[in-house]
């Protein structure tokens, strides 16, 4: 049996998919949309309407698969999500972009809220960025929040080098 499509293949026919279709495909196109950076700022939106949590995953893993301005964009809000899911997906979505996310680390550790962070700090623990164990020393001289500190020196035991000792 032939089914006529509501919507084309293409980014704005997935697009609408993503925003109108039933739970099934909503995951299918969000799986779709995979490296389409233009989609990344609606499967950022999805993400945090949407409640199937299939189609949640298929959206974090579509947005760890395109690295960029617009990706890293999407998920840096849900650093402040109460939502632990959303907060843990976006976490480790942005662990695969260093590229991507390096440009917004300084910022991040200077955020007033202590959990971005150290959601930043266990960003850190899991990028692999030639500047991290910089990064988390700076932690460790500068900020002045037991937690996030305690976060750092919990990272840098996994990731430092003999340079982090003294």
């Amino acid at each position: 049996e032939v089914v006529e499509r509501e919507n084309g293949r293409d980014t704005h026919g997935l697009i609408a998919q993503l925003r109108s279709g039933d739970a099934e495909q909503r995951r299918w196109a969000a799986r779709d949309l995979a490296g389409c950076g233009e989609a990344a700022g609606v499967m950022g939106e999805r993400l945090v309407a949407d409640t199937d949590p299939r189609v949640r995953d298929a959206l974090l893993t579509s947005l760890s698969a395109t690295p960029g301005e617009a990706t890293v964009n999407a998920l840096l809000p849900l650093l402040r999500s109460e939502d632990a899911v959303l907060r843990n997906g976006a976490i480790e979505a942005l662990a695969e972009m260093p590229q991507a996310v390096a440009p917004r680390v300084a910022t991040l550790l200077r955020d007033a809220d202590a959990d971005v962070r150290i959601f930043t700090v266990n960003i850190l623990g899991l990028l692999k960025h030639p500047r991290v164990e910089e990064w988390l020393i700076a932690v460790l001289m500068h900020d002045g929040d037991v937690n996030t500190v305690g976060t750092a020196i919990d990272a840098l035991a996994e990731v430092g080098t003999a340079a982090a000792l003294p």
